[in-house]
């Protein structure tokens, strides 16, 4: 089997671009002067919200990996909000990021790897989820939004 980069790897990525676009392509100055420091709270709530879903997912004794087979669909806490805290979280330090970079060129990556983490990822799991819970997992699927 092909070994595939995992979701932290294209938020590296993801991050290294935004630095890149904003240094040779700023585009225009989106965010000014003492407002690129409001980029710190979305910055620390995705940070958070990944330390949460991640603690829960242990505590469940379930697998975070994409491509791991779950033991128990974990519905709980800031899954009751989104079906992919972990991603949601990746999508807030990118926001925070982007704001603090504070250049137009930086926030045009945001959609981009909300994208790709969809296609490569969350529809992978998604119907990974349907095989093996069925019911229990249409029913969540149903109550509870992919993103927010």
């Amino acid at each position: 089997m092909k070994k595939q980069a995992l979701p932290p790897t294209y938020l590296l990525v993801s991050l290294l671009l935004m630095l890149a676009f904003h240094y040779l392509f700023p585009i225009f100055r989106l965010v000014p002067g003492l407002w690129v420091l409001s980029g710190i709270l979305p910055m620390v709530l995705g940070i958070g919200v990944n330390i949460v879903a991640d603690r829960l997912f242990t505590q469940a004794r379930t697998t975070v990996n994409s491509f791991g087979e779950p033991t128990i669909l974990v519905t709980e806490g800031v899954f009751k909000i989104t079906r992919n805290p972990m991603y949601l979280g990746m999508v807030l330090v990118l926001l925070g990021v982007a704001i603090m970079l504070g250049s137009l060129s930086t926030f045009l990556v945001i959609p981009i790897f909300v994208w790709l983490i969809t296609v490569r990822f969350i529809k992978f799991e998604e119907r990974m989820l349907a095989d093996k819970f069925g019911s229990k997992w249409l029913d969540y699927a149903t109550r509870v939004r992919r993103w927010i």
